[in-house]
């Protein structure tokens, strides 16, 4: 029998709570030039300020605008495979908050934390696309830098059978605060805590305590391998795998075009890729895996078949640019899976 990863109480009305930044994705397709003369390493994130941010759009063409953020485009995949869901995350009444909001809304998310009237204007992230599909992102925070524990709805957490958490969040003291609040409000109310490392620069800046956060609270963490390896400091994957068993009963590894690692409770199982076209953008891949993993986890399915659901997930969204499908994520599950 294949083993299976229970949540506590399923009489919970709320499938998941995502927090994380709220921010609108810009994507933008450029060549390789374009890094090189604005010294932007490709594949990285980067933090910039609202100048930074008019001046690198001055010469782009804008293809698509999103409402995305890491935990945003997680949940929003939940959202579209007929889950419960709900996204916690700060914009000002601005454009941006307002695109985000609406835009977010379409896929029956729930959201309604109230946007702010003064202080930063809401987050936006340039993606630049290069033709090897690989992204480059450089991120204006804004608003969302400034979420805090008033913007977080304790009880709904209490109702949920997931809490998910965007490793991003680390970078704000006060986002801080609500990230540690809404986590051991989940773990009082028995609501599994699921961490996102984000990023392996992210993890390079707060690695000691996103590994305090991971023992004391975390119950499933999604990484790609240069995040776990960052968060250990090794170089090889074979070496973080037994560390970060210690202290997480199940992570979940992207390993890109080699598809993934689930390991539940030390036991490892690969999971193979599923390509289901040219690859594109891989804007959001990781994302859509987590959101077709959990959905999954939700409906109490096998780890095997959770990260198959994954795989389908990423192997699709590559195929077109964005990270919001343009197809029925229901229909694609039903019609990839064997």
């Amino acid at each position: 029998m294949e083993e299976k990863y229970r949540h506590f109480d399923l009489k919970k009305d709320i499938d998941l709570i995502g927090l994380g930044n709220a921010i609108v994705d810009i994507i933008v397709n450029v060549e390789d030039e374009f890094l090189e003369i604005n010294a932007l390493k490709k594949g990285s994130m980067n933090l910039i300020n609202s100048n930074e941010s008019k001046a690198l759009l001055k010469n782009c063409k804008v293809i698509k605008k999103i409402s995305g953020g890491s935990s945003a485009n997680t949940v929003v995949c939940l959202a579209e495979l007929g889950n419960n869901v709900q996204f916690i995350g700060r914009v000002k009444n601005d454009n941006f908050g307002n695109f985000f909001s609406t835009d977010i809304k379409k896929s029956n998310t729930i959201f309604n934390t109230p946007p702010i009237d003064k202080g930063p204007s809401s987050a936006h992230s340039i993606i630049f696309i290069t033709p090897d599909a690989q992204r480059t992102m450089c991120t204006y925070l804004g608003a969302s830098i400034e979420f805090e524990p008033k913007d977080v709805n304790y009880n709904s957490i209490k109702n949920s059978k997931f809490l998910y958490l965007e490793g991003y969040l680390w970078d704000s003291d006060l986002a801080k605060n609500a990230f540690l609040q809404a986590a051991k409000i989940a773990k009082e109310s028995d609501t599994k805590i699921i961490l996102s490392l984000s990023d392996s620069f992210c993890v390079d800046r707060h690695r000691e305590s996103f590994l305090k956060l991971i023992k004391n609270y975390v119950d499933i963490v999604f990484c790609n391998e240069s995040e776990v390896l960052s968060l250990f400091k090794e170089n090889d994957l074979q070496s973080c795998q037994e560390s970060i068993s210690i202290i997480c009963d199940l992570v979940i590894i992207t390993l890109g075009s080699k598809g993934s690692l689930v390991i539940n409770k030390g036991k490892p199982e690969e999971i193979k890729p599923k390509p289901l076209g040219r690859t594109i953008d891989t804007t959001g891949a990781g994302d859509l895996y987590a959101g077709g993993f959990i959905h999954g986890l939700i409906n109490n399915y096998s780890i095997k078949k959770c990260g198959e659901l994954g795989s389908i997930c990423a192997g699709h969204i590559i195929t077109q640019l964005g990270s919001r499908s343009n197809t029925n994520l229901q229909n694609l599950l039903h019609n990839h899976l064997v």
